[in-house]
């Protein structure tokens, strides 16, 4: 079924997702935009979506862990989600679970990918160890297996990438309580304090109900990535009214014949996904070596207008509905704001002439 924004139930908050709803930054890091070769100056498939404090990293081609050296740093890692077995998807993982053996991680971290993960894991030991000081998980998901998370989920979404297994990912958070009437709940008989906590968590206080004093459910967020897929309907359906859609562009339209025969999309296919699925905004990705990237973005432009070719390093910041739309940093933009701020510098990466 497709992934779609839910509300909480009683279940949800068990877990504390009263502050994981409230105010939770969420962006999306381009680690690496390159399709199936790397380039001077674009890594392979790799894309770190930080919400929070989390980290969760959507594919992992070779250099992967190079690229965050160079730009934001080897995170700690909370999950790591594979859409496929080429090897410019997940060729950097046995090198980044190696590398964090050597700093000596202690906490769990999670695998995911499609039927073959554990198979293709397994016979990869050979370079990451049978002993690593981490618990290391490996989970296959079925198409629309969901994996829970602190105010989202994230669903495993069926893609075409031809007759291997490969699927795509939808991270959809739970839907958020509306906004507290802290006058109505005053006037009902309900003390400041502890108690207004209380009933913004769904609790009934003094006979007084949440629904008393809590607007309407708000809007949350949703994205969704494409990994390497040719146009299919099941993805338009996940991305509904998504905030960012992650999709690849190996090909312009004059390689439309080329890109059906591999599976892929052009930068015309995704851009007419997205109109379709009336999303926020495009993000391109995957790139061919022959493309600089401005040609694929204006070609998706003429069909979709919200679209973006992000380079690597950029990032996209996705606010909640009411704050606005999600846009585009560019890394230079970062760092000349980082600069600003007394931030610590990087070593920088090659110039990048803007397309």
């Amino acid at each position: 079924m497709p992934a779609t924004r839910r509300a909480l139930t009683q279940d949800d908050r068990d877990v504390p997702t009263g502050a994981t709803v409230a105010a939770m930054d969420l962006s999306l890091f381009f680690v690496g935009t390159a399709g199936s070769v790397p380039s001077a100056r674009r890594g392979l498939p790799a894309l770190l979506v930080c919400r929070g404090g989390e980290r969760l990293l959507f594919d992992c081609g070779e250099g992967t862990q190079r690229q965050l050296l160079r730009s934001v740093g080897l995170v700690d890692l909370d999950r790591v989600f594979i859409t496929h077995f080429h090897a410019d998807h997940w060729l950097g993982l046995p090198g980044m679970l190696k590398s964090f053996a050597l700093r000596e991680r202690g906490q769990p971290l999670t695998v995911y990918g499609p039927a073959g993960l554990r198979e293709l894991m397994g016979a990869m030991r050979i370079v990451y160890g049978r002993r690593l000081p981490y618990e290391l998980q490996l989970v296959e998901l079925e198409p629309w297996g969901e994996v829970a998370g602190p105010g989202y989920t994230i669903a495993a979404v069926p893609v075409d990438h031809g007759d291997r297994p490969a699927c795509g990912y939808a991270l959809v958070e739970q839907e958020r309580p509306g906004e507290f009437d802290p006058v109505t709940a005053e006037r009902l008989g309900v003390s400041p304090g502890p108690d207004f906590g209380r009933l913004q968590r769904g609790e009934t206080v003094a006979g007084v109900r949440p629904e008393q004093v809590m607007g309407p459910p708000r809007e949350s967020r949703k994205i969704v990535i494409s990994g390497d897929t040719a146009p299919f309907q099941a993805l338009a359906l996940a991305a509904r009214h998504a905030d960012v859609l992650v999709h690849e562009a190996t090909f312009a339209e004059e390689e439309a014949d080329r890109a059906r025969e591999t599976s892929h999309s052009t930068a015309r296919g995704a851009a007419e996904l997205a109109r379709e699925a009336e999303v926020k905004m495009l993000a391109l990705t995957h790139v061919s070596s022959r493309y600089h990237g401005g040609e694929i973005r204006e070609e998706a432009r003429a069909v979709f207008a919200a679209t973006e070719a992000p380079r690597d390093f950029d990032t996209i910041e996705v606010p909640f509905p009411e704050r606005g739309l999600p846009r585009l940093e560019r890394w230079s933009e970062r760092q000349a704001r980082e600069r600003s701020a007394g931030g610590e510098e990087r070593e920088p990466a090659e110039p990048i002439v803007a397309p």
